[in-house]
């Protein structure tokens, strides 16, 4: 237990002395859009932009425990087309391209690059590279574009069975077409924000319904400029 409340606690110090933050703002839970605000400290960084979230809206990830829930606001699981609210490092760039010159680390989306989301195998919500004995999984080089540039959100980093995997930042399918979980925007509006991140400046993607703004301005006060939360 005390080990358990260390890691949460050095997590937790780690997320909230982010220097970049990726905040993105939904209506409600059920919202399927949001608009998105990225900040170097207290400084607004580009234009307001809008993004879509999964078909159907919000569910709280695991990576959640700052924030207060209503009994009644569904909790993010496997499946279920819903984008995780809460805090997440921003871990990895990844896209068709070979090689990508960016201060994140860079994952070379090839046809063999998959992630996994069997939540009874060994490596669930992990990318790798396919051995042919994974027995559900996505394809990190898809037939359509909308992998071609993506941010690995650090979702349910400890696997905890059944809570969701495989959560991105992409390129949308469409414009104002929901996702079945991860976070989607023009590919003109990602290209700004993979040129911006900086591993040493510890990213990280806020995602939240409008309700959960005075939590995030307690814990982000650098923050206190942005319309999305007032």
């Amino acid at each position: 237990m005390i080990k358990s409340f260390l890691i949460t606690a050095s997590l937790s110090i780690f997320l909230f002395s982010s220097q970049q933050i990726v905040l993105v703002v939904a209506n409600d839970m059920n919202s399927s859009s949001a608009k998105l605000e990225c900040y170097e400290g207290s400084n607004r960084v580009f234009q307001t932009m809008r993004v879509n979230l999964g078909k159907n809206g919000l569910g709280w990830g695991v990576e959640s425990e700052a924030f207060q829930k209503k009994p009644d606001e569904a909790l993010k699981y496997e499946g279920d087309k819903k984008a995780p609210a809460g805090i997440f490092k921003l871990t990895d760039i990844f896209g068709y391209s070979p090689k990508g010159k960016y201060a994140l680390p860079y994952l070379y989306a090839d046809t063999n690059l998959i992630c996994v989301d069997d939540t009874d195998a060994n490596f669930y919500n992990q990318i790798i590279m396919a051995n042919g004995d994974e027995k559900s999984f996505e394809y990190m080089r898809r037939k359509d574009n909308q992998y071609k540039l993506g941010i690995v959100v650090g979702y349910n980093k400890q696997a905890r069975k059944g809570r969701g995997s495989c959560i991105f930042i992409h390129i949308q399918r469409a414009p104002n077409t929901p996702t079945v979980g991860c976070t989607s925007m023009s590919e003109k509006d990602i290209k700004k924000i993979l040129n911006w991140l900086d591993k040493k400046k510890n990213p990280v993607l806020v995602q939240i319904p409008k309700k959960s703004a005075k939590e995030v301005l307690q814990l982000y006060p650098q923050l206190k400029n942005s319309k999305l939360l007032k």
